[in-house]
């Protein structure tokens, strides 16, 4: 059974940081629908979308345009836990943050196999 442990989220002010974590366990496909994972947010009102995503084998991360320059994902795979660093945070990042593993494009979306229980972010102007 794959199981996502999420833990760091919080509430900070404009330009603070917060880092999230996720720890995976149960986790262990190789096929080609689980070469990544990722954070995904969702604020209210609006649709969830991908923040990020790494490659399990390559460690290559991808950012979408709003993470660029302030996030950075990371994989440690000995320790089997996923890592987002927020840094320069603005009222805008304020959302539900989840954790992702199996990440794809489907049906014109980024979307997920499996997904962490969620953490808030709150970030105050």
């Amino acid at each position: 059974q794959v199981q996502l442990v999420e833990s760091g989220g919080g509430s900070v002010q404009t330009g603070g940081s917060l880092r999230l974590s996720c720890v995976v366990s149960g986790y262990t496909s190789s096929n080609s629908d689980d070469r990544w994972m990722g954070w995904f947010r969702q604020a209210p009102g609006k649709q969830r979308e991908m923040v990020a995503r790494i490659s399990r084998a390559y460690g290559t991360p991808i950012y979408t345009d709003s993470a660029k320059g302030r996030f950075t994902i990371s994989l440690d795979n000995a320790k089997s836990t996923l890592f987002l660093q927020m840094n320069d945070l603005k009222p805008e990042d304020t959302a539900m943050y989840y954790c992702a593993a199996g990440v794809m494009w489907s049906n014109m979306k980024w979307d997920a196999r499996y997904w962490g229980q969620g953490s808030q972010v709150t970030v105050s102007a």
